[in-house]
């Protein structure tokens, strides 16, 4: 039982990697825009000035701006598609319009209670427009709860027979009509308990916002990483009362990223909120950063310093790819998992100098970032916008790169780690991946997990295989490592996660291929 609940726990995890997978390409579209349209930017590029220019920059704006004003619509859709299993397009149907009757039933609720406050002063007590409806701020939560009962229904009543006279209401139509149901049960129900949940959420916030908050944060994120729950540890700060509340121009923004979105997209610089921003942004990308620009280029130089001479011409490849892939793509799991399952005491320790940057960066009133820890995301929102203070973030980066790279190169000799290039047996680069032959890939896979009837089910997130099995002793490593992976574990019984890095989602679509012959 507890096994299967972390295997839920994990799931529901990957699924809110697709509406932050939105979100943030579409942040890094608002932080140009919003970086380009400011009055500094103006006075230096007067270019910008221009009529035709800046209508196109504000109108960019206004149209990736529908994104981040509906996130919870973007969470209910997300959830109901990752979490479902049977009919996915059912199930996100659903999912929004159980969002819309949980929202209309709170608006219903503070109505007959009396608790429905003028629009003007709303945020004070705890309430939002969204979509046109006053109703209670559950903020993102709202649209999770909605997309998971969806899931639910969808695998429970997809297939559901009623009698002939409600024969029409059967199957599929039935899932949204349940889902409603239920949505209305816990729209009148939530303000009930949604004052305790804030006083929790609100007591755990004085540990992330004390001034060694980031610690928790970032070596937080690390550590869950391995068993994929670090998408659910950055939401909790992100868009709950664990991230605290803050009031900008009166109105009331809960969690950390509905605060930045106001003050970074909409009020820019010259505003007073402003200073802010280094108060929201050190538990965001600036962490993030740290890694990607700073201590994955480190370890990756420590890794090919002790790798063996033979090996170095492969290692380097490696590591360089592994790099990129971080400094480009946000994705960090093949290179910490070339180390995570050898040595997990250095892991501890590399989430701890992690944690221990973002403390530093912290002190040192860095504002830089949104989402995303990419060299990109450092342009945009660490050097575009003004008073991030990026170059006491570079000075604190460099040091972390130094400490990084000597801890890492003394416990690999030390401990004399099998990291990349060090295994007893010269390696022999693979080129199945390299070469994108995703179908020899799948025809490997399937073989080395026993084959298609012991396959129950194939799910990925950015970077891993995550696949449901009926008998783990039918796994063949070794064939699953002729395969191009760079990582195989069972985090749970029956279930066994592949890594493949960024191309994933190629193979595992070939997997799906190959099991549907």
């Amino acid at each position: 039982m507890r096994k299967e609940l972390s295997q839920k726990i994990q799931q529901f995890g990957r699924t809110l990697l697709l509406p932050i997978g939105v979100m943030a390409p579409v942040g890094m579209i608002l932080g140009i825009t919003g970086a380009l349209v400011q009055s500094y930017m103006i006075a230096r590029f007067p270019v910008l000035g221009n009529e035709a220019i800046n209508t196109t920059l504000v109108s960019i704006r206004t149209i990736a701006s529908a994104i981040f004003d509906n996130i919870p619509l973007l969470f209910a859709m997300g959830v109901a598609y990752g979490m479902s299993k049977k009919d996915k397009g059912i199930a996100v149907f659903a999912s929004v319009l159980g969002y819309l009757i949980l929202i209309i039933t709170m608006n219903v609720w503070l109505n007959v209670t009396g608790k429905l406050v003028d629009p003007e002063v709303m945020s004070q007590f705890g309430q939002i427009k969204v979509l046109g409806i006053q109703t209670m701020n559950v903020n993102a939560l709202g649209g999770i709860i909605a997309g998971g009962v969806a899931a639910w229904a969808t695998d429970k009543f997809y297939k559901l027979e009623l009698p002939i006279a409600l024969a029409f209401f059967a199957g599929k139509k039935s899932v949204p009509i349940i889902t409603m149901g239920i949505m209305v049960a816990i729209g009148l129900g939530i303000p009930f308990i949604w004052e305790a949940a804030v006083g929790l959420l609100t007591h755990l916030s004085v540990v992330f916002l004390s001034p060694v908050g980031p610690f928790f944060t970032a070596a937080g994120e690390r550590l869950f990483i391995p068993f994929g729950l670090h998408h659910l540890w950055n939401a909790l700060f992100r868009f709950t009362e664990a991230g605290g509340s803050y009031v900008i121009n009166g109105e009331t923004y809960v969690g950390v990223v509905p605060a930045l979105n106001e003050i970074l997209f909409n009020l820019g610089p010259d505003s007073e909120y402003w200073n802010m921003i280094p108060k929201l942004t050190r538990f965001m990308a600036q962490q993030q950063m740290l890694v990607t620009l700073f201590a994955f280029p480190a370890i990756a130089l420590a890794m090919y310093k002790t790798s063996h001479k033979e090996n170095r011409p492969m290692v380097k490849s490696l590591m360089l790819t592994c790099v990129l892939t971080a400094l480009l793509g946000n994705v960090t799991e093949p290179l910490e998992f070339s180390f995570v399952f050898i040595s997990p005491l250095l892991y501890v320790i590399y989430a701890c100098i992690v944690g221990i940057g973002a403390v530093a960066i912290s002190f040192a009133n860095v504002g830089i970032g949104y989402i995303r820890g990419t060299i990109f995301d450092f342009a945009i929102f660490g050097l575009l916008y003004e008073r991030t203070n990026w170059l006491s973030f570079v000075l604190i980066g460099l040091v972390l790169a130094v400490v990084t790279y000597f801890i890492f190169k003394f416990m690999i000799l030390k401990l004399d780690l099998k990291t990349p290039g060090r295994e007893d047996v010269p390696s022999v680069e693979n080129t199945l991946i390299k070469e994108k032959r995703y179908d020899e890939i799948a025809k490997l896979v399937v073989k080395g997990l026993g084959g298609k009837a012991n396959i129950k089910n194939v799910d990925n997130c950015i970077t891993r295989l995550r696949i449901d099995l009926g008998d783990v002793k039918e796994v063949d490593k070794k064939i699953l490592e002729e395969s191009g992976c760079t990582g195989i574990f069972f985090p749970a019984p029956k279930h066994i996660h592949i890594v493949y890095g960024p191309l994933v989602e190629f193979v595992r679509n070939a997997v799906d291929e190959e099991l549907a012959k």
